[in-house]
């Protein structure tokens, strides 16, 4: 589970870098197609933590 954590906070990262570097390109963050496939890399990532956790 640590390491699915620790992939997580990682996958974030990643993603609040494309959203900022978005922002400031003046590209708003649903037209940019990396920042979303990042988002659903994350919301997977999420919802597995949820499931391992017993909270879905």
């Amino acid at each position: 589970m640590s390491r699915l954590l620790d992939v997580l906070e990682e996958e974030r990262r990643k993603l609040n870098q494309l959203g900022e570097t978005s922002l400031k390109q003046a590209i708003p963050l649903w037209d940019n197609p990396e920042v979303q496939e990042q988002s659903r890399r994350v919301d997977e990532l999420v919802e597995r933590v949820s499931e391992m956790k017993g909270e879905t």
